[in-house]
């Protein structure tokens, strides 16, 4: 039977972090199925789904997560998964489109248009954003989603609330269905 870890590890950015979180997977007769890493601010963020057959590859991988913290700063959470890994984007019942949202930064932006998909029911399959420098030097904010929509709500209507959220924020805003 496969047990299923997420490994999440947040660290000074360094050349060599992917190489020695790799690794850990590696020695602790793990296999890394997904992952998603990026820089953020002065830090590097990971995000790895691994998989393994061995019982004892959770606490060995707790241990080494230990040892990393302390050679390298890094900061490890590893959380165990009950069951089997969920299906594949998107899920049965549901259709992939795509959020694309772009204004002047200001607080709100992705609880607000967060808080419109959650009330119908749709399901954030990835989401990024970066704040970067617009015209006039003023920050522009840019946010992309991956969502999942349930086959019973109408695109014509999350669109409709979606725009209106993004009035009240002053921004602009794009419901599209996705290149699965």
């Amino acid at each position: 039977m496969r047990r299923w870890f997420i490994l999440s590890a947040i660290g000074r950015d360094r050349p060599g972090l992917v190489a020695d979180l790799a690794r850990l997977v590696y020695e602790c007769d793990a296999n890394l199925e997904d992952s998603r890493m990026t820089l953020l601010g002065s830090d590097f963020a990971a995000i790895l789904l691994c998989s393994a057959a061995d019982e004892e590859a959770g606490h060995r991988l707790a241990v080494g997560a230990k040892q990393l913290e302390r050679d390298h700063g890094l900061t490890i959470l590893i959380r165990r998964l009950e069951g089997e890994r969920r299906p594949p984007v998107p899920a049965p019942g549901t259709r992939l489109y795509r959020v694309e949202a772009a204004g002047e930064d200001r607080a709100g932006i992705v609880a607000g248009l967060c808080r419109v998909l959650a009330d119908h029911g749709v399901n954030i399959a990835e989401l990024e954003t970066e704040s970067r420098p617009g015209p006039g030097g003023s920050p522009h904010y840019v946010l992309r989603m991956r969502v999942e929509v349930p086959e019973p709500v109408d695109p014509r209507r999350l669109r409709e609330a979606l725009e209106a959220e993004a009035d009240r924020l002053v921004i602009d805003v794009a419901l599209m269905p996705a290149d699965t």
